[in-house]
């Protein structure tokens, strides 16, 4: 198998996957998963896509992610896998397809309007 090289993105982050066979390591930015993301759930959310088709430990997967938060990363790397793993065999396409993991999240931060004090929030009014 040759490297897999697929994007995902989530809010404002964007996330560029390359997956090879290999024993599971996952590298983010040059860091492993453990030290770029210490929490047990953004851990669980990256993997989620292996779990769900067994396939836990079977690949190495090396990313680079830029932009927004830890979450926003998390679940834009999370699209990216399941979005190459679907490129190495269309027979994953089902399984991920159910769990939502192929679904790009559109929800973005709407931008502050003019005349507000943020987005759709007023400005207080005072009657005197």
């Amino acid at each position: 198998m040759e490297v897999l090289n697929t994007s995902g993105r989530r809010k404002t982050s964007v996330a560029r996957v390359y997956i090879t066979a290999g024993q599971g390591n996952i590298t983010i930015n040059d860091r492993d998963i453990k030290a770029y993301f210490p929490s047990e759930v953004l851990q669980t959310i990256v993997n989620q896509p292996f779990q769900t088709l067994n396939q836990v430990g079977k690949y190495d997967v090396k990313a680079n992610v830029k932009g927004g938060g830890v979450s926003g990363q998390a679940e834009a790397i999370r699209l990216a896998i399941a979005k190459a793993l679907v490129a190495e065999t269309a027979d994953n396409r089902p399984g991920l397809k159910k769990e939502g993991f192929l679904t790009r999240d559109p929800r973005m931060v709407e931008r502050k309007k003019f005349g507000k004090r943020k987005a759709r929030r007023s400005f207080q009014f005072s009657k005197r």
